[in-house]
């Protein structure tokens, strides 16, 4: 089995958080190695889903839960966001889970239609469960390029 990182978090369903959740998603991001514009299609992809979870997942009256997971691997993250709460664990949820389906409208699902759309045009794979809550797993790879992470200079070949 492919070793990984699993960082969760859980926040309130509130819009309050969406910041901190894209400032985590950004240190996760930059300490990986990924580049300015993969980052900025990271937050933008998990604003767009939090965001969602926000509006559209727990009725006003509720004490709503969003839940973060991030798998970090070598070569990719695996974001997950979850409303419905509970922890989860990532190998479960990858065998149960699958890409959305085009026969299914969109537009049926609660995360709303756009957003979706830009979550698909922006990460590499984008899977959904959608039965008790909505589980969104989004991954984006980590194209290497050749300085390494840790290299604090750059050879000229001279």
């Amino acid at each position: 089995m492919e070793s990984f990182d699993f960082i969760e978090m859980r926040f309130p369903a509130k819009p309050e958080y969406v910041g901190v959740i894209r400032l985590s998603l950004s240190g996760i991001a930059n300490r990986m190695g990924f580049t300015y514009e993969d980052i900025e299609d990271l937050k933008i992809s998990i604003s767009e889903a939090v965001t969602n979870v926000v509006n559209h997942a727990y009725r006003a009256e509720e004490q709503g839960e969003v839940t973060i997971g991030f798998g970090v691997y070598d070569n990719r993250l695996e974001i997950m966001v979850a409303d419905r709460g509970g922890s989860f664990d990532l190998q479960d949820i990858k065998e149960d889970i699958g890409p959305q389906a085009n026969e299914e409208s969109i537009e049926n699902l609660r995360e709303g239609g756009f957003g979706l759309f830009l979550i698909n045009a922006l990460m590499d794979k984008v899977e959904i469960k959608n039965d008790s809550g909505v589980i969104v797993l989004m991954t984006k790879y980590l194209e290497k390029l050749g300085v390494g992470l840790n290299d604090d200079h750059v050879s000229t070949g001279q």
